[in-house]
């Protein structure tokens, strides 16, 4: 079959340049797609499947391993950094971190294995920067998981061309403390609900988090309150405050545990007419850093290994049985800033990692 390039081949910076000037913003994911998809299935020992705007790639060539390599197509809004440019070996531009870097060593590393020494599933999946009941990757997992089956999954996120392994997980709650109105003037025959957050907050401020070490990955928790609403006018004693907290917990523990702990750090500032509502939950997932697959990497390339503090879609792929771990160009802290930048490197780091990897097997 003859291949049509639409993208650049040979210069993985010159290629995220051209995929970060095709926006995608969450949602708006369609265009890019399109373009990958068409030189997806230009490539004869490739199968590929479109479910919405998701696109799965796969080798089926009887190897004993099957490698997931995944990535989303999305990025946050556009804030003044279109279109890309390049300044010698740094690239600028929404999404050139978060996650264009790694979707080109994806791309690129379809183009160049027509025969890899493993089993490849190129996994290009939509809208993971917005809410996950959304996800294209969840899209993908409850229509067609069958696609998803491997071995061990790698995921571009951004790393900097070094293993971060698993994540921690996600619980988010709103609580409503409740009060009693009355006219300030007479404030002592009500009860201000505003002042019954104190205590719980000062709690908060001195919670200490747990910081386990789980094969060698130093993870940390965290329990923040990131909202808080109350108040009815100037004149009257509130009768209802809304706060809502963040918990981010290590692998050690499940949702139920992780819920069980908050649960527990709130009892005394809770009263019987109180409302606690979990709104979002996310599970952690272990570090897969004992996997053949990811013990071969770290080694022949000198890899360095830490945990990953926030949460990645790692935690989906382990929650299906897939061990999993993030190994992606770019700095997540420039992630979603308008100074976000791809530095040739790192770009480099994870090609001649998994480039190694396809060509000779773990």
């Amino acid at each position: 079959m003859t291949q049509t390039t639409h993208f650049s081949t040979g210069d993985l910076l010159r290629l995220t340049a051209e995929l970060v000037d095709v926006e995608s913003v969450s949602f708006e994911e369609a265009s890019l797609v399109d373009l990958l998809e068409a030189e997806l299935r230009s490539l004869s020992h490739l199968e590929t499947h479109r479910v919405g705007d998701n696109l799965v790639a796969r080798t089926s060539l009887g190897r004993p391993l099957r490698v997931v390599l995944g990535g989303h197509t999305d990025t946050v809004p556009v804030n003044r950094n279109l279109p890309a440019r390049i300044e010698g070996d740094t690239l600028w531009g929404c999404g050139s971190a978060d996650m264009k870097g790694g979707l080109a060593v994806m791309l690129e590393l379809a183009r160049h294995h027509a025969a890899p020494a493993v089993d490849v599933t190129y996994v290009f999946y939509a809208r993971e920067e917005v809410a996950s009941d959304v996800s294209g990757l969840g899209e993908l997992m409850a229509e067609r998981p069958d696609l998803l089956d491997g071995d061990v999954a790698i995921l571009g996120e951004p790393t900097d061309g070094q293993i971060e392994a698993g994540c921690q997980g996600v619980l988010r709650m709103e609580l409503v403390l409740q009060g009693a109105r009355a006219h300030t003037a007479r404030a002592w025959m009500g009860r201000n609900a505003i002042h019954r957050l104190g205590a719980l907050l000062v709690a908060l401020d001195a919670y200490e988090p747990r910081r386990p070490e789980i094969l060698g990955c130093r993870f940390h928790e965290a329990l923040q309150a990131t909202h808080v609403e109350g108040g009815v006018a100037g004149n009257v004693v509130p009768d209802r405050v809304v706060v809502r907290l963040a918990h981010r917990f290590a692998p050690d523990r499940d949702l139920a545990r992780a819920e069980a702990h908050v649960l527990e750090v709130l009892a005394p500032y809770l009263e019987p007419e109180d409302e606690v509502t979990v709104i979002d939950r996310s599970p952690a997932a272990w570090p897969a850093v004992d996997h053949p697959v990811v013990a071969s990497l770290v080694g022949r390339h000198g890899l360095s290994v830490t945990a990953k503090l926030g949460w990645t879609d790692v935690a989906r792929f382990a929650a299906a049985g897939v061990p999993a771990v993030n190994l992606g160009p770019g700095d997540s802290t420039l992630a979603h800033t308008q100074a976000e930048r791809l530095e040739r490197a790192g770009l480099e780091r994870t090609w001649v990692a998994l480039d190694d990897l396809l060509a000779t097997g773990p």
